[in-house]
């Protein structure tokens, strides 16, 4: 179980470059076998990668287990985190964000923003000596997302949120204690200013109703709350903060691995240029729009899309909370459950 409190903390959080199962695990899989238990951030942990344990985890949401978040979370997103557990408000959340973000979005307004935002970011790179892949993806992602959640121009702002997340994530996987000098206290200083700054956008936008609707998730929260009780000023700000950070630490992080995927398999590059390729032959014009229907066309795209996912898991696991004792192989557990992927 490691050190009092701390536990293995510190072996936990140290820096892996694998795509494989994370070290801190693997290393113990090997010696414990396909569960074991150890204690992190201050909490005892279960950990499993028993494919027929983790099923019957899934199975038991709400009934023996129910989805919990380390501490570092619950600092940052308060009570909010509460309401995500409701399958009332899950259910509205999952529907709110296929409206802005599902297929039919992605046909009708997300496309041409995409391959846009994409042209524009390619075209900048390629004036520069060199660049750092992944913030600069991370920049391009982020824009490009808080456009469409909140209209949120970062040419007109004094403050640079991308950059503000990017040092906010760096201090959210670590212990949390709150005090100046460490990680977390810098990571909490940023939530503070990214908090203010969308605070000050919804009572803006909610003190100003004669304004043009601009067609964005926040527009479409605004109408809800009129009718929905959960869907207070605090929840809606970390609501925004949630999507915010969700296509901040995976989109760009998948992102920047397919680029490394294709850098070192050139005969996948070359088959995919030929792809590519063949469908500006069939343009009228080479340089009109990307359509929906060419999209769907890129059946090696999509190959390479999906295995590129399948390798790139960058959570090692889903955290669970016994909320009742759980009989495992005759012998009773009481503690959090995290299951590996």
């Amino acid at each position: 179980m490691g050190f009092p409190i701390i536990g293995e903390t510190i072996q936990f959080f140290a820096s892996n470059n694998s795509l494989d199962v994370p070290y801190f695990f693997k290393k113990r899989f090997a010696r414990y076998g396909t569960m074991f238990r150890t204690s992190l951030a201050g909490h005892p942990i279960v950990v499993s990668s028993d494919p027929d344990f983790n099923y019957f985890i899934l199975q038991q949401e709400r009934k023996s287990v129910e989805l919990w978040y380390m501490d570092s979370f619950s600092a940052i997103f308060g009570g909010s985190l509460e309401y995500a557990t409701d399958a009332q408000i899950h259910k509205y959340f999952r529907n709110a964000v296929l409206n802005h973000f599902g297929t039919e979005a992605l046909k009708e307004k997300l496309l041409p923003k995409i391959e846009r935002m994409s042209n524009q970011a390619l075209e900048s790179w390629s004036n520069q000596p060199s660049i750092e892949l992944k913030s600069s993806i991370t920049s391009m992602i982020f824009d490009l997302t808080s456009k469409h959640l909140f209209n949120y121009d970062p040419a007109k702002s004094t403050e640079n949120l991308s950059e503000m997340f990017a040092s906010f994530f760096q201090g959210l996987m670590t212990f949390p204690v709150n005090i100046p000098g460490t990680a977390f206290h810098r990571c909490m200083q940023n939530q503070k200013k990214a908090t203010k700054l969308m605070k000050d956008i919804l009572h803006k936008r909610r003190n100003s109703p004669e304004q043009p609707r601009h067609g964005d998730f926040l527009d479409q929260v605004l109408e809800d709350m009129k009718k929905e009780d959960f869907l207070t000023h605090e929840f809606v700000i970390y609501l925004i903060f949630g999507l915010l950070l969700a296509s901040f630490a995976t989109i760009s992080a998948i992102v920047t691995l397919a680029m490394t995927f294709l850098t070192d398999h050139p005969l996948v590059v070359k088959e995919l240029l030929e792809e590519q390729e063949e469908i500006l032959k069939n343009r009228g014009n080479v340089d009109s729009p990307l359509t929906w229907k060419e999209l769907k066309s890129m059946t090696y795209m999509s190959q390479v899309i999906t295995e590129t996912l399948r390798m790139s898991s960058i959570a090692p696991g889903i955290l669970k909370k016994a909320i009742k004792d759980i009989d495992i192989n005759g012998t009773h557990a009481s503690f959090m459950i995290s299951y590996v992927h």
